[in-house]
Order: C-alpha cells, then sequence, then structure tokens
C-alpha cells in the first residue's frame, strides 16, 4: 500500500514537471514563429501545432480571403526540419517548401477566398519526431497599390 501511495506521488510530480517542460518548448517555438512573421504582417489567430513522429503528417485547415499578402511559418525544435506543403480544397499543391530547402516561411497572394489544407511533417534526415508549430500572418494589400 504505501509503495503505491509513493509511485502514485512520484508519477504526479514527473507529470508535472514533463508537462511544464512541454508548454516551455511550446512557448520557446511560438517566439520562433513570431519571428519570422514580423511587421507589416500581423499574427492571425492561434498557432497550428502537433507533435508528430516518424512519417506521421499533421493537417491543418484554414481560409485565406482576397486583399491580404499572407505568410505561413513553420517553426519546430531544430531549424528547417518541417516540410510544409499548401493544398487548395481538391489537393492540388499550391505551394511545398520542400524545393526551397525546408524555408521556414512563405509568402503569397490570394485571387479570391480559397480554403486551403496545411500538411506539416518532419524531414527524417533531420528528425525523428517533435512538435510542428505553424503560424499565419496577414498584412493589407491596400498599401500595396
Amino acid at each position: 500500500m504505501r509503495k503505491s501511495i509513493l509511485y502514485s506521488v512520484a508519477i504526479l510530480i514527473l507529470s508535472f514537471f514533463g508537462t511544464n517542460n512541454l508548454i516551455s518548448q511550446e512557448d520557446a517555438l511560438l517566439n520562433n514563429c513570431t519571428n519570422n512573421i514580423t511587421a507589416p504582417f500581423i499574427v492571425s489567430g492561434q498557432p497550428f501545432k502537433a507533435f508528430i513522429t516518424g512519417d506521421e503528417v499533421a493537417e491543418f485547415h484554414t481560409t485565406f480571403f482576397a486583399g491580404s499578402t499572407y505568410r505561413i511559418a513553420a517553426c519546430s525544435a531544430k531549424n528547417n526540419d518541417i516540410i510544409f506543403s499548401v493544398y487548395d480544397s481538391k489537393r492540388n499543391l499550391l505551394f511545398t517548401n520542400k524545393n526551397v530547402d525546408n524555408a521556414s516561411y512563405w509568402d503569397f497572394k490570394v485571387e479570391g477566398a480559397v480554403e486551403c489544407i496545411v500538411e506539416a511533417r518532419l524531414d527524417n534526415t533531420k528528425a525523428t519526431s517533435g512538435i510542428a508549430m505553424l503560424l499565419v500572418g496577414f498584412k493589407s494589400n491596400v498599401q500595396d497599390k
């Protein structure tokens, strides 16, 4: 009985510290991603994040609207180890950073409203597991005219 209580307390303590470590890792990732979305871009909404391992793919859905330039920033614990791809709703590939050395962000404009699927995966030559985080930023195209 006494051993089971000690084990339970030990598990609770380890869980608490493990959770705090994970939260601090996410905070660091958020700061890194935010550094890629600087003025005149404004971060929109919440970050998309997922813990992925091996060949897993995280899938996020979002809509982009005409009248803005967007920036998608991808971050993880290591630089340039996230491969992200943007597809339209019919799964036509619009962009992948795999073709540009896993660049950590991409800027683009859309002609009209476009529902998109953004996939994120690890570059298995650089990492085998970790948190993938994507942020979307925008700037108005009004000042571009």
